[in-house]
């Protein structure tokens, strides 16, 4: 008879060891060793021991289930998300310390809980390391938030997670991530080892149980997550609250997402109560905007599926140095010099002796190319000292031939505007969906058709 061993397989690496132990010996995965009962009757020539076969599932056979979600009752988060949360999943909240984190959850906590609960008197589970109950007691009484919600202020992993099961808790918020340690490493609180160990606990506790986990991590100096890449490689979604400086807005950025996409942003209003959902994200960017300035002009950028307008600032003014100089904020320096390349080249608009500055207002970062003519007509309106009506507004991408292309989802961007009271739209001239309406009927927008960079000089020229 074939006598029984006992060994211990990662599920990670399949590496074999005939002792238990917290920590692989050969990839450093943390609890990943798993009890295995094997004979001689199979074994493998190096090591001596049983090689288990991988479990392999035909797809074909599993069932397709809908994905449900959760509405967390905060439309702009439930955007960021995907439509909602997803039962199970793991969620990293990332920001620098004081950006609003801890309010973000304890809001997210007091609107779940009505709609999570399984029992009368049942809440979320609250985690934090950082502050007492009479902290987070009086932080939501100053946030006018009465919520059934149960407070722990552990920072062992284990004991954790033993509450968690003993609990079963709908919603878990660990804040944060860096004051968590496991008894099992033996390293320091807040150390890449710690932090990489406590979050694949969590995740497997969320993945077993279906239980929904929030954890928050702080932003280093480098704009990194403190400790390894690897938290974002082992959770389910990735969010980033970001804040810019002298700003009351919040803006919620999604940056991995594996239910759903990672192209929607949330806009939050900090105030005395906590955060305030901004119902026209547009308003933000446009409210302080001039009447009528020179180097002014304003464009449409979209967010996922959300259109924005927002206001493109050009300075040209005289070089003094000698080498002109080109400075950028919100737009791609790079793609500055290509446009006053393409304006010198082939619309004879000479900047070879003045410097170019470029602003997006309201600290927007912009990548996509829909920008490219407001850009070329802020240069324009600077340096010709002419005015753009601020009813204006100008779309379009531009080639190195200097000819104007179409940009994708036009007639989403032109109905904004014309919501928001905008009379003229400079396009262009090709500005046809193959699937929606020409641009032409737009209501109470009058558009203006421009085939390159020549035509669009003309028209400021003799506005």
């Amino acid at each position: 008879m074939p006598k029984l061993t006992t060994i211990y397989s990662c599920s990670n690496c399949g590496a074999q060891s005939p002792k238990w132990s917290g920590r692989c010996l050969s990839c450093g995965a943390w609890g990943t060793l798993q009890e295995e009962i094997i004979d001689s009757g199979k074994t493998d020539s190096k090591t001596n021991l049983q090689i288990s076969p991988a479990k392999i599932t035909y797809l074909n056979s599993i069932a397709l289930e809908k994905l449900q979600r959760l509405p967390t009752g905060i439309a702009e988060f439930d955007r960021v998300l995907g439509g909602g949360i997803v039962p199970g999943s793991l969620v990293l909240i990332g920001g620098e310390p004081g950006i609003g984190k801890s309010t973000l959850m304890l809001q997210l906590a007091a609107s779940l809980t009505p709609t999570l609960s399984r029992k009368a008197g049942e809440g979320a589970l609250y985690i934090s390391g950082e502050e007492s109950a009479t902290q987070i007691k009086s932080r939501l009484a100053r946030l006018q938030i009465n919520s059934n919600l149960q407070f722990s202020s552990e920072t062992n992993v284990e004991k954790i997670i033993s509450a968690i099961l003993a609990t079963k808790p709908p919603l878990v918020i660990i804040d944060s991530i860096q004051t968590a340690y496991s008894s099992e490493v033996p390293a320091e609180t807040g150390s890449v080892n710690q932090i990489r160990a406590c979050a694949a606990k969590l995740l497997q506790v969320a993945k077993e149980n279906n239980i929904t986990i929030f954890i928050t991590g702080h932003i280093t100096k480098d704009g990194l997550l403190a400790g390894p890449k690897t938290l974002e490689h082992l959770v389910d979604t990735v969010i980033y609250l970001e804040q810019q400086k002298n700003k009351d807005f919040r803006i919620l950025r999604t940056v991995k997402n594996r239910f759903g996409g990672t192209d929607e942003i949330g806009l939050f209003e900090m105030t005395g109560a906590g955060f305030k959902e901004i119902i026209n994200p547009s308003s933000v960017f446009l409210d302080e905007r001039a009447n009528a300035q020179t180097g002014n002009v304003i464009s449409c950028v979209m967010e996922g599926t959300r259109p924005f307008l927002v206001e493109t600032q050009a300075l040209a003014t005289k070089t003094v140095f000698g080498y002109p100089q080109r400075k950028s904020a919100g737009f791609d320096l790079n793609r500055l010099q290509i446009l006053i390349a393409v304006l010198t080249k082939r619309a004879g608009v000479n900047l070879m002796a003045q410097d170019v500055h470029i602003n997006i207002v309201g600290g927007l970062k912009i990548t996509e190319t829909a920008l490219d003519l407001a850009v070329c007509a802020a240069i324009i309106s600077s340096l010709l000292n002419q005015t753009i009506d601020s009813k204006t507004i100008i779309l379009g991408e531009v080639g190195l031939g200097g000819e104007v292309r179409n940009v994708y989802k036009l007639e989403q961007r032109l109905n904004e505007a014309a919501k928001l009271g905008f009379t003229k739209a400079i396009v262009p001239a090709y500005a046809q969906s193959a699937t929606a309406s020409k641009p032409d009927s737009i209501e109470n927008l009058n558009l203006i058709k421009v085939k390159n960079i020549v035509e669009l000089v003309k028209y400021i020229t003799t506005i």
